[in-house]
């Protein structure tokens, strides 16, 4: 009797991790890529820019061309990101650490700037730069307004760092006005909410410098619950809100909840905002309402892992994508001061409302892989926008070693 009742058990235990495979982890083996096999697909009309070197997010400004990137350096990636749990911060704001900073590229000259911070508060620690939008300003486009997600580290009372493994990154939101072919970035204020932002990964600013969305994408920032919030899904990710019209106690709140959150991105013509559900293969449309809160509209079927989102000029949404995960563990552990030569391939994708005969089947939108890369002209792509008046395609990534640019 015995030992029929512990088969029974058993078999009810199966039955029990059968459906959960089912229902949490079939998809996610599919979307991380294991299986698929990645060949050179798409325009190689591309350069590449050494220059511009981990560039985890770019932002198009459409009218002149103008790219802006928010750069770092490899060893600094690999030090501090903490997103990913990289949490050495006595390496990444050793003295001798690069500075992370904001870029422009100007394909048209082939020019890259980076770009003077002016007019932080005393005692600022260097920046370290995640998410980032450039807003041009509702009242005089020639103004910019620059949103930054900023992994501050938690500073020791008797100087020097917290040890970020239990505390985790003390990340706020910057807001910095520039100006359409400027040099410098003038801070304006920070965002500081504890609780609320909490694992910030991307921001969607808003054009009056006053407000701003941004994803949490866990609701941990170390421990237990932040290692496996991938693999057991325990935390929940967040959409946030930062204004200067709340209260100065409380100048942000939680929005929304969704799962597996990274990239937003925003329609140009209308109140649609896109976010990217990462490791469901997934895209979220979100629309705004007149009090700043989020109704869930369609979800979009991706079908691989997809990072940071942008909005091109006729509203098409573009992700840039790792659609084979197993590559990036040896890219990352390697030694800080490495030269890291791991290839990570890397896709652009175009999702757009799907007009042809599949539109009849349910199919409202269309995913096309514009561009697929096994790693050796586009590295690890966490970011694709194009220039649709220009036909130039842009891909960047956490630690790529360039930006890719390609005509398409």
């Amino acid at each position: 009797m015995a030992g029929r009742t512990i088969l029974t058990v058993l078999a009810v235990l199966v039955a029990l991790l059968g459906g959960v495979y089912q229902l949490r982890y079939k998809d996610l083996v599919s979307v991380v890529g294991f299986g698929r096999v990645i060949e050179n697909a798409g325009s190689r009309d591309c350069k590449t820019i050494p220059e511009l070197q981990a560039c985890e997010k770019i932002t198009l400004h459409q009218p002149s061309g103008v790219l802006y990137l928010a750069c770092s350096s490899i060893p600094n990636r690999l030090a501090w990101t903490p997103p990913l749990m990289a949490l050495n911060a006595s390496a990444r704001f050793a003295p001798t650490a690069e500075d992370d900073y904001i870029a422009t590229y100007d394909p048209a000259s082939s020019r890259v700037a980076r770009l003077k911070l002016t007019n932080l508060p005393a005692d600022t620690p260097p920046l370290s730069v995640h998410g980032m939008d450039v807003v041009p300003s509702a009242t005089n486009p020639k103004d910019l307004w620059v949103y930054l997600v900023n992994h501050r580290p938690f500073l020791a009372s008797g100087g020097g760092y917290e040890d970020a493994e239990k505390t985790g990154a003390n990340s706020t939101i910057e807001v910095f006005k520039s100006k359409v072919g400027g040099t410098t970035l003038e801070w304006v204020r920070t965002f500081h909410a504890p609780g609320i932002i909490i694992s910030p990964n991307d921001v969607l600013g808003l054009p009056d410098g006053n407000g701003v969305y941004f994803t949490n994408d866990s609701g941990a920032k170390t421990g237990l619950a932040k290692h496996f919030s991938l693999l057991l899904r325990l935390t929940v990710s967040s959409i946030g809100l930062c204004s200067s019209s709340l209260p100065a106690s409380a100048p942000c709140k939680l929005v929304s909840s969704l799962p597996d959150l990274n990239g937003i991105a925003a329609s140009p013509t209308n109140n649609t905002i896109y976010v990217s559900n990462t490791f469901r293969g997934t895209i979220t449309t979100l629309e705004r309402q007149a009090d700043d809160s989020l109704v869930m509209g369609d979800i979009i079927p991706v079908g691989q892992m997809i990072d940071n989102l942008s909005v091109d000029e006729a509203g098409h949404i573009w992700g840039g994508s790792l659609p084979y995960l197993p590559s990036l563990p040896s890219a990352y552990n390697v030694p800080i001061d490495s030269q890291n030569t791991s290839t990570i391939p890397s896709a652009a994708l175009r999702i757009t409302l799907n007009t042809g005969p599949g539109s009849y089947y349910g199919e409202k939108y269309k995913v096309e892989q514009v561009l697929v890369d096994t790693g050796e002209l586009v590295n690890g792509c966490t970011s694709a926008a194009y220039d649709v008046s220009r036909g130039r395609l842009f891909m960047h990534g956490l630690i790529a070693p360039w930006l890719t640019v390609c005509k398409i």
